[in-house]
């Protein structure tokens, strides 16, 4: 008995999302599976992607070592974690204060996470801190405090957990970075050379490594998105629309759960190198190698348009 041709379409439809959600459920098991017993160091855990981080790797059942700024905050995010969880599944995390804008006491703090656990399974550098200003308004004092939390900061982590790493022969290094890594753009001078610096440091340091069975991956992203989306306005005509377009799209966030969901599967399937972004960002990304003088234009147009508009106000 043969089926009707008009049902053959909705059969497949239906097999297909069964397919799909099998997939997902198995995923979402290996998820789990795969880092249990891991230990894991999220930098900055008291942020969006941290927290987000913290409470997917912790229902995972990996053995946290979660770093940040405030004592207050990281006992917050350890009673949200260990309230609700079941102690046979789960480990308490550990809590270590690490402030990256300090670095006279980061080896000292380093050395601290690493004794936690005596070893690191899996290094998520999360920390990061931005700015938006012209480049003659950025003072050296500012320069140096962003290069030391965006750069110095998770460098000299990954530094300190990498002795053990060699010594185990196994590990895997994680950058949360931005696609300002990739690309520069106008107000963010500082922001940009730190990121810049810290992707060209993660690159070297994944091709040195790699021998060790020493696994080092980057995911680079717009920016998080922690605000509610915007209510819908009316348009309104631009001097430049093409360079207006660009800059609106560079700006569209992820929310810190989808990028959390990205970690750890960049983390389960070993992933070297992700990248996070609408495809305007993408496309600007391509630009910079293939036609440069283009996207310098556009980008100083954008310049030109902002000083205009803020003349005119």
């Amino acid at each position: 008995m043969t089926l009707p041709s008009v049902a053959v379409l909705p059969l497949l439809v239906v097999v297909a999302a069964g397919v799909y959600y099998i997939y997902n459920e198995v995923m979402r098991y290996m998820s789990k599976s795969l880092v249990k017993n891991k230990v894991v160091v999220i930098t900055d855990a008291v942020s969006g992607v941290g927290t987000e981080c913290a409470h997917l790797f912790h229902k995972g059942g990996a053995r946290l070592i979660l770093c940040g700024a405030s004592w207050d905050k990281l006992e917050s995010l350890y009673d949200s974690l260990t309230n609700d969880a079941d102690p046979r599944e789960t480990f308490a995390p550990k809590l270590v204060i690490l402030d990256f804008s300090d670095m006279d006491s980061v080896e000292e703090m380093v050395s601290e996470v690493v004794e936690c656990y005596g070893c690191v399974d899996v290094l998520i550098c999360n920390s990061s801190v931005k700015l938006k200003a012209p480049v003659q308004s950025v003072s050296l004092e500012l320069d140096r405090n962003i290069m030391d939390i965006n750069y110095f900061g998770p460098s000299s982590l990954a530094k300190g957990v990498l002795p053990t790493m060699i010594c185990r022969r196994s590990g895997h290094i994680v950058l949360v970075t931005s696609i300002h890594g990739r690309l520069a753009v106008p107000f963010r001078s500082s922001y940009t050379a730190s990121k810049h610096a810290a992707q060209a440091f993660f690159d070297c340091l994944r091709a040195e490594v790699e021998e060790y069975g020493i696994l080092v991956s980057t995911v680079s992203h717009t920016f998080i998105n922690t605000s509610e989306p915007p209510p819908v306005k009316e348009s309104v005509p631009k001097a430049n629309t093409l360079s207006a377009f660009i800059a609106s799209q560079l700006t569209h966030g992820v929310r810190p759960s989808i990028l959390a969901n990205e970690i750890m599967q960049t983390v389960n399937r070993k992933k070297k190198e992700v990248v996070l972004a609408h495809p305007v960002p993408r496309v600007a990304l391509l630009l910079r190698s293939l036609l440069p003088s283009f996207l310098f234009a556009v980008l100083a147009a954008g310049v030109k348009d902002s000083e205009l508009n803020e003349q005119m106000q």
